[in-house]
């Protein structure tokens, strides 16, 4: 297909992002704050998928479901996580991001006005305090928080080492760790094409962190990325198999 698909398909998906996030705002403007435009929104950016082309395969959802409050993690591959996310989010989900964030047209205001969390990496100590609120948000609120351990995008490096923010927090609420893992869709995907690619996107088994202490961060956030890296892997090989097959 001429380049101009691809195209296309970015320009439009960027224009139903806009609706779904003026959207939201406009319910977030009557209940800020409230996760439930978190919702909304995600119910319709979800389906972008079908504007990209993707053919997205969504397993062990109910883990994700049944294990509340908690703090799940995932991997940051690039802009297009937001549909993977979106397809996830359930209901007292809130998610932490970049304070750049809130700078995006339509989407910035939004984001902050639906409850998630913004976090300055900038600055360690607004960091770590950023990190005890959603401690906080998890024992207070019963809301369970999503976060990149990453912390930036790896474009198809693979998976990149891991920040100790997302630990610290689940062992101070004494919260489960639930990894959920995507395929590698930017080494794959092609958007001039039909069928521009297959992406795997499982909920794997929860990490428990009860009784554990600060002194175990390392070991938990070791663990935690050889869980999700394995994981990866296996989906990653089987992802390319059946976009081969289509």
């Amino acid at each position: 297909m001429p380049p101009m698909l691809k195209i296309i398909r970015l320009t439009l998906f960027a224009i139903w992002v806009v609706i779904a996030a003026t959207l939201g705002t406009l319910r977030a403007l009557f209940k800020p704050f409230d996760t439930k435009s978190l919702m909304l929104t995600a119910n319709l950016i979800k389906h972008g998928d079908k504007i990209l082309g993707l053919n997205i395969i969504v397993r062990n959802r109910e883990i994700l479901l049944r294990e509340r409050p908690c703090v799940f993690i995932s991997n940051h591959q690039d802009n297009l996580d937001i549909i993977l996310g979106s397809k996830m989010i359930a209901e007292r989900i809130v998610t932490i991001g970049k304070r750049s964030i809130l700078f995006i047209p339509f989407f910035g205001i939004f984001y902050w006005l639906s409850g998630n969390i913004l976090i300055n990496r900038g600055n360690k100590r607004s960091a770590f305090g950023t990190m005890d609120t959603a401690s906080r948000s998890i024992k207070e609120k019963n809301l369970s928080i999503w976060i990149m351990p990453e912390g930036t995008r790896s474009r198809g490096r693979g998976l990149l080492p891991f920040k100790k923010g997302p630990f610290v927090t689940a062992i101070k609420a004494q919260v489960p760790i639930v990894p959920v893992a995507w395929s590698n869709y930017i080494q794959t995907m092609d958007l001039n094409k039909w069928r521009a690619g297959v992406v795997i996107e499982e909920v794997l088994e929860p990490i428990q962190t009860a009784g554990m202490t600060l002194d175990d961060v390392d070991r938990l956030k070791d663990h935690c990325y050889q869980v999700l890296k394995t994981a990866i892997e296996r989906i990653d090989a089987e992802a390319k198999v059946l976009y081969e097959q289509a």
